[in-house]
């Protein structure tokens, strides 16, 4: 018998042309798409909205200056905890409003006089007995003991401030980058203040992005600089100097209603209103800042500080611990706080001025002038143990790095001849060696059994494993 032959009709010529136009329209698209998501800095395809009026560039820096080199890399996809904000305009008119309905709120009071040092020394005992704070009568220690050697047009200009973006650079340790993405009339509405020492200054000079036959009233793009003139009423650590306008921020500016900190290696890529609405108005919080990248216990921190020597003095790290875990330090996962993590990332800062989140600043500037600079060291205990509680939005990691972009610190600083900066660069090494010597040498007479920190530990590395 005969085969059949089965004959399948193709489908016409038209029909197969629109066929590949729909399949290349999808496959360059896809790519499109694809290539956009991955060379993206922040790898989300949302960002602005297209009709938000961004201005251009605000500075341009000399070749040599480098302000954007070393941007560390980051591997997270902010778009699975993406931050939303809303018209520009519409954002502007609120917190426009906000300011100007909040000028007769409640102040703290603070406690005057003069110190040996510029946040008064005070002992545990006495920094512990202001933190229950039910009385606004009641003064509290919050530093300018001494006088912040600012000029007096500068301290002018920083009373008029009601918003204000802030970031400081000691002995050069950092570049100024500029504010990205800012609306049309945010630079009316912000200040942007960049405090600075000396040998900073002196960088600037050398690479042009200040003229030295400039006058004093410095400015670099957005920002306006502030020289800190070398003082003996301030530390001799550059990085507790930093503290000064990263914690007391609403006392060098008394009428600011809202801030934000950005350490020095971060560049904010977003307008610093539609995160001040964002991240404080809309959730209505008094502060918001970063969770850590990896740890939830400070005890974990307090050993990558020791173990990286972050900080020196280990065995100062230790008292710290001892301290804190003999006052009620608990791991994070032994209370029911509304907090996700004990450990923030404070590269990022925006505060809501008032009575709970000035009354943190200032008790968190305590501990850092007892202990170390290292504020994350402190942050869980300070936040945990002072009434009124202060509310805190701690965002995630993806959302840092979708409004900032991080840097490392200046790998080569510039020489200066300077007799004086030499003395100081001197005294400066002096008290690093002294820092390393002050180890936690006597590891014999430690043990977990006379620690105040043990059930702490013990609790911490239970829930570990």
């Amino acid at each position: 018998m005969g085969k059949f032959i089965s004959i399948t009709a193709s489908p016409p010529l038209y029909v197969r042309s629109k066929l590949l136009c729909f399949s290349l329209l999808y496959f360059f698209t896809t790519l499109s798409l694809f290539l956009y998501v991955s060379l993206s800095r922040n790898q989300c395809v949302f960002r602005y909205s297209p009709f938000d009026p961004v201005q251009t560039n605000t500075f341009s820096y000399p070749s040599s200056y480098g302000e954007h080199k070393y941007a560390l890399p980051t591997h997270r996809s902010s778009c699975s905890s993406p931050v939303f904000f809303s018209d520009y305009w519409t954002v502007l008119n609120e917190i426009q409003s906000i300011c100007s309905d909040s000028s007769s709120s409640e102040k703290l009071r603070y406690i005057n006089g003069n110190s040996e040092s510029f946040g008064g020394n005070f002992s545990t005992q006495k920094r512990f007995s202001y933190f229950n704070h039910s009385d606004n009568d009641v003064e509290v220690p919050c530093g300018f003991f001494r006088d912040f050697p600012v000029s007096d047009s500068d301290r002018a200009e920083m009373e008029k401030c009601g918003l204000v973006v802030a970031s400081a650079i000691f002995n050069d340790h950092d570049k100024i980058r500029q504010p990205v993405g800012l609306g049309v009339k945010t630079l009316e509405t912000v200040c942007f203040y960049m405090f600075i020492d000396d040998k900073t200054l002196n960088s600037l000079f050398h690479h042009n992005v200040i003229p030295r036959n400039n006058p004093r009233d410095y400015r670099v793009g957005a920002w306006r600089i502030i020289k800190i003139s070398k003082s003996e009423n301030l530390y001799l650590n550059p990085a507790m100097n930093g503290v000064i306008p990263k914690y007391l921020m609403h006392r060098l500016f008394p009428n600011s209603q809202f801030s934000i900190w950005i350490d020095a290696k971060i560049q904010l890529m977003i307008d610093p209103l539609l995160l001040i609405h964002s991240m404080l108005v809309v959730p209505d919080v008094d502060m918001a800042i970063s969770k850590h990248p990896f740890f939830v216990n400070t005890m974990e921190e307090a050993m990558a500080t020791a173990r990286w020597n972050k900080w020196g003095d280990v065995d100062g790290l230790r008292m710290q611990m001892e301290t804190y875990c003999e006052h009620g330090l608990k791991p994070w996962n032994s209370h029911k706080l509304p907090y996700p993590t004990d450990v923030p990332d404070s590269a990022l800062i925006l505060r809501k001025h008032g009575i709970r989140s000035d009354l943190f600043s200032c008790f968190m500037f305590n501990e850092l002038e007892a202990f170390n600079p290292r504020d994350q060291l402190a942050f869980a205990f300070v936040r945990d143990h002072i009434n009124p509680m202060v509310k805190m939005n701690m965002f995630e990691v993806e959302v840092f790095e979708q409004i900032v972009v991080e840097y490392r610190h200046n790998l080569k600083k510039i020489k200066t001849s300077s007799y004086e900066e030499q003395e100081e660069e001197q005294k400066q090494k002096s008290l690093r060696i002294i820092q390393k010597k002050r180890r936690w040498l006597d590891y014999g007479s430690w043990s977990l059994n006379g620690s105040s920190c043990k059930s702490y530990l013990m609790e911490m590395w239970d829930d570990h494993h």
